[in-house]
């Protein structure tokens, strides 16, 4: 890459909007499914609209990877800016629930080309001194539209209309695009090799089928059903085929022998282990706020916003520490305090302050805020420069799989606590009635209370339950050694 004509910050300004608009993606449309759903009709097919997006980003993540080491970086990020572009056009003008789910889909390909090939860009662009702790402001953006975006769902959903929750990325995305596609100048000398079409045909196929049994399963069908167990066969059958495919490929889309090297593979582990606390804090709590304490929307929304001030502060601040001490100390500090907050949170009450949730909060964002940073600064760690495109994007598929099956399996868990727990005669109940200030006003106040105690506590069992892979995330971090930015040299 020939940094000397780069304009580095107008560069960094397009990858870091580039990320925002992506990641927002990721939960902005969850706040505003209800309205969605009340414009379009069509509750049947109210899960395709997440499901739709994940898919498509999760699937393309390991193509462009290797596709940018193959062909270049600006390209596919212009090709991922525009096409995310024209998906949010198409969203925000859906008169259906099929319609959206399709266009839904168009801007994950295109998001599934922004995270990875942005953190590859830093690395090439960049001196080594710097690296890390740009990659912990950008690990600052993802952390940050990753928790702001349900209450900015909200919001303009509130008061503007739920179309402009797919508008919105349009002035942010042209902005981008002006900057990369103007300012980043980038060698036209690159590896060229044949590509691995049949490993990214079962990689796809294996990670499509999963995706749709993980989001089907408990909802439009039974877990013990046919469909879901066919979904489950899919993907195990096309990951036995892709791992016997890729050892023969002469350059596979998903490479084995990185996973030999122990940082990366502390890397890759660690970050889909430690994942899950994150998701179940930014899922469950607000359930917690308007189903325990009576709040409305507006309040859980913002209760995530220290956890957002925490995160986004300490994923930048780990970006400089990178330069100093090594990944795997950085990552167990705040694997420590991430496994107490986690334990705190396993004690929650009906009767927990407001302030000490608070508290509670922002010490989870202090302790998750590194990962967002370190971790995609260590997967970089003496990869070749024609390997980075893939390296960084196998390691978002990763992190992203882990979380997406995490996210099923805590709530499989607390739905099985709390109707485990809730006694027959209520059990068919609306459950929206708790969430709803009007409704909750309805309920007797002894039948409310046993209700809200058992949410309490299936809430606060599921976060005990995150303690198992966090505990193994301790393990995945000793592989990362001593390996800090500092050891390594420009050549």
């Amino acid at each position: 890459m020939t940094k000397t004509e780069t304009k580095i910050i107008p560069v960094l300004v397009a990858l870091m909007l580039g990320i925002f608009v992506s990641s927002l993606d990721n939960t902005i449309v969850a706040a505003s499914m209800g309205t969605i759903v009340g414009d379009l009709g069509g509750l049947d097919k109210y899960v395709w609209i997440t499901s739709a997006y994940l898919v498509a980003e999760m699937a393309g993540m390991p193509i462009f990877g290797k596709l940018s080491d193959m062909y270049g970086r600006k390209r596919f990020y212009v090709f991922g800016i525009t096409l995310f572009l024209i998906g949010s056009i198409l969203c925000g003008t859906a008169e259906t629930m099929t319609q959206l789910a399709i266009y839904r889909a168009i801007q994950g390909v295109g998001g599934s080309a922004l995270m990875p090939i942005a953190f590859t860009i830093i690395w090439d662009v960049l001196p080594l001194e710097k690296r890390a702790s740009v990659g912990g402001w950008f690990g600052a953006v993802f952390g940050l539209s990753s928790v702001v975006g349900p209450l900015l769902g909200a919001f303009i959903t509130d008061h503007i209309s739920w179309h402009w929750i797919f508008y919105i990325n349009i002035p942010i995305g042209i902005v981008a695009l002006f900057l990369i596609s103007v300012y980043y100048k980038e060698s036209p000398k690159h590896n060229k090799a044949k590509i691995d079409w049949l490993g990214a045909f079962f990689l796809v196929g294996g990670t499509v089928a999963l995706m749709f049994a993980l989001e089907l399963g408990g909802h439009t069908y039974a877990w013990d059903s046919m469909q879901i167990f066919s979904l489950f066969g899919l993907f195990v059958v096309a990951m036995i085929v892709l791992i016997f495919v890729e050892r023969r490929a002469a350059d596979p889309i998903l490479p084995f022998y990185l996973f030999k090297r122990p940082v990366y593979l502390g890397t890759v582990l660690t970050g889909m282990l430690y994942g899950g606390v994150f998701m179940v804090a930014t899922i469950y709590i607000p359930l917690y706020v308007q189903g325990v304490d009576g709040g409305t929307a507006t309040n859980s929304g913002l209760l995530l916003l220290p956890m957002m001030v925490g995160t986004s502060v300490m994923a930048a601040i780990s970006g400089n520490l990178a330069n100093r001490f090594s990944f795997r100390s950085i990552m167990i500090c705040a694997g420590i305090l991430t496994f107490g907050t986690t334990i705190l949170f396993g004690t929650l009450t009906p009767d927990t302050p407001r302030y000490l949730l608070t508290i509670y909060m922002v010490m989870l964002g202090v302790g998750i805020g590194p990962s967002f940073s370190i971790l995609g600064t260590a997967s970089l760690y003496k990869i070749n420069p024609d390997e980075r495109g893939t390296a960084s994007a196998t390691n978002n598929f990763i992190r992203s799989f882990g979380m997406t099956v995490g996210i099923t399996i805590y709530g499989v868990i607390q739905r099985n606590l709390f109707s485990n727990g809730v006694p027959e005669m209520f059990q068919h109940m609306d459950s929206r009635a708790i969430l709803s200030p009007e409704l909750r006003a309805k309920i007797p106040a002894e039948i409310l209370d046993k209700i809200t105690e058992i949410l309490c506590s299936s809430i606060a069992q599921t976060f005990l339950w995150t303690l198992i892979p966090l505990s193994l995330a301790f393990f995945t971090m000793l592989l990362m050694g001593k390996a800090k930015m500092s050891d390594l040299h420009e050549k």
